[in-house]
């Protein structure tokens, strides 16, 4: 029950990174689902991820609720664990976020710091992806290909 209303809180921000999957797959990228999270790779928001954001630049993926896009599946595969501790913030804090995040980019650069680098939500998505270096990817990951 707890699982259900995790996936409804953080529901609407998950609907627009579905809006964003299906336009990655209608653009030539590919979807899977991993561990009960929808993860699209290239497409046409891989040529934005790529082109960057203002104070990030670059990225390889970007998380939205329980969809993860990145530029292709092994920026997918290489950022899991950072990208799933974005998941769990969606899921603490759901569509609060969206608003939370920039706020938190901006109280870093008051304070004299990189609105991206030293983003409160950054910083706790690196501990959990340096946690989990040196890890192998676990074998029992539930992964399906969808479509094609």
């Amino acid at each position: 029950m707890l699982r259900v209303l995790l996936y409804l809180w953080a529901l609407p921000v998950t609907l627009l990174g579905m809006l964003v999957a299906f336009i990655a797959r209608g653009s030539g990228g590919t979807l899977l689902r991993v561990d009960g999270v929808l993860e699209a790779a290239g497409g046409w928001p891989a040529r934005v991820l790529r082109r960057g954001f203002p104070f990030s630049g670059a990225v390889a993926a970007i998380t939205l609720g329980h969809v993860v896009v990145g530029v292709s599946l092994d920026a997918l595969t290489a950022t899991r664990a950072h990208e799933r501790a974005h998941v769990r913030q969606f899921e603490r804090w759901g569509v609060l976020l969206l608003l939370l995040y920039p706020l938190a980019g901006l109280l870093a650069w008051a304070r004299g710091g990189h609105p991206y680098r030293d983003n409160v939500f950054e910083r706790e998505a690196r501990a959990a992806e340096s946690a989990t270096l040196g890890k192998p990817d676990r074998p029992n990951a539930k992964v399906h290909s969808i479509g094609r």
